[in-house]
């Protein structure tokens, strides 16, 4: 027999606010923020998510937007989903949950998204140093292909994935989190290095009730108050998987999550047609609304060896992926190197994010001779399905960081030395 049409567990309405949907989007992670919807094991099921944004981004040509966004309120996501086996019983901590994507888009009707960099003044960027003022780039999809009247003369089919994806911590985890990333805060001294590149960008977020949706929960209770108080913002990926912005994850893959609560609770949105890797500009991949099919299994006591009696050991558990067999094919590829001396001739040793960045504005400097600005390349290569490698660390003091840009994607005859 034929498999089933995938139910609709989690539906989006592109007219509403996440917090007037049928099913309450969330913004921050908690152990107590309630599911929305309930899956068995082997079912085929969809989940449909709003932009990271919440619908704050226009098809226009302003970056006013984006200017003037209020980043305590991203990212919205769809959930979260308990997970069943076929017997009811509830997915536990110490399992691990398995995740398969069969299927996903953008959602019909919405085939447009958009790339952009922040103002330094509302959180800046990787090269906010070199672009401080906030742009952005609307791209129009062709079926598997995004082709924008910011940025003409590119076209590339899109490796489109869930940026988020992740399960519910539980209050151990959550405190762990909250900790270690209040420390470096108040510190600053574990992350000065990146602090120095990067300017403007906060060491950590932390918890805020500011711009805080909790599902379910009613704003202004007393419950509300405190989850919001302790739950942790969307913006970096933990134990959990979270905001991974893994661009290989798309149809076929299979996500390994560990389960911290009972039934998993997990939750999915930043849906990405396109992004390339680091995702550069920070609002970097083209951001959509979309639609994910997905099957799940529990593997019982899949981390058993981590349990201890309050639960898994949270530091020694991470997220396991296998990647899917559908991507672009590329040929041909113009290669960027970077090394971790800085733009002023300061030597650092073996940073990565030093000699990523200078990749990244060789590229840059590269490409803006052939008859695009500099703002219209640093867009173009977060969101193209480029290549990034830490190509050595083994050579010290430089760390040696690659960028590949698929030729192809370019309908110019020549885009090569």
């Amino acid at each position: 027999m034929a498999p089933s049409t995938p139910r609709l567990v989690v539906p989006i309405d592109l007219t509403k606010k996440p917090w007037e949907q049928k099913f309450t989007l969330h913004n921050r992670w908690h152990p107590q923020i309630p599911a929305v919807a309930e899956v068995k094991v082997g079912e085929l099921f969809r989940v449909e998510m709003s932009d990271w944004t919440g619908g704050v981004i226009k098809d226009d040509d302003s970056a006013v937007d984006v200017k003037s966004i209020d980043l305590s309120t991203v990212h919205y996501l769809s959930g979260p989903i308990r997970v069943v086996d076929e017997d009811g019983k509830l997915a536990k901590p110490g399992d691990l949950l398995v995740v398969e994507i069969l299927n996903l888009g953008p959602l019909p009707g919405d085939e447009w998204g958009y790339t952009a960099t922040f103002d330094r003044e509302n959180g800046g960027g990787f090269l906010t140093d070199h672009f401080p003022c906030a742009t952005k780039a609307i791209w129009y999809f062709e079926g598997i292909y995004a082709y924008s009247p910011h940025i003409p003369g590119v076209r590339f089919p899109g490796l489109t994935h869930p940026g988020i994806i992740g399960t519910a911590p539980s209050l151990e985890l959550l405190n762990i989190w909250n900790e270690r990333e209040r420390e470096l805060e108040e510190t600053g001294l574990q992350n000065l290095k990146l602090c120095e590149v990067l300017h403007s960008r906060p060491l950590a977020n932390l918890p805020t009730t500011r711009g805080c949706v909790l599902g379910k929960i009613e704003k202004g209770t007393p419950e509300w108050e405190k989850i919001a108080r302790e739950a942790a913002r969307t913006i970096p990926g933990r134990e959990n998987g979270g905001n991974c912005d893994i661009k290989n994850l798309s149809r076929g893959s299979k996500i390994y999550l560990p389960v911290f609560v009972d039934g998993a609770n997990f939750s999915t949105g930043d849906m990405h047609f396109s992004q390339g890797d680091g995702e550069v500009s920070f609002c970097g991949a083209i951001e959509m609304s979309g639609f994910l099919e997905l099957k799940c299994d529990i593997i019982r006591g899949g981390m058993k060896e981590y349990l201890t009696p309050m639960g898994p050991t949270p530091l020694h558990v991470n997220p396991i992926f296998e990647i899917g067999p559908v991507e672009p094919r590329f040929s041909e590829w113009l290669v960027f190197e970077g090394i971790s001396v800085d733009e002023s001739g300061r030597q650092h040793y073996l940073d990565a994010s030093v000699a990523y960045k200078r990749a990244v504005l060789n590229a840059i400097d590269y490409l803006s001779k052939f008859g695009y600005s500099k703002e219209q390349v640093y867009l173009l290569l977060s969101c193209c399905p480029c290549e990034g490698r830490i190509s050595g660390i083994v050579d010290a003091p430089n760390t040696c960081a690659t960028l590949a840009i698929p030729t192809a994607i370019f309908d110019q005859v020549a885009i090569s030395l």
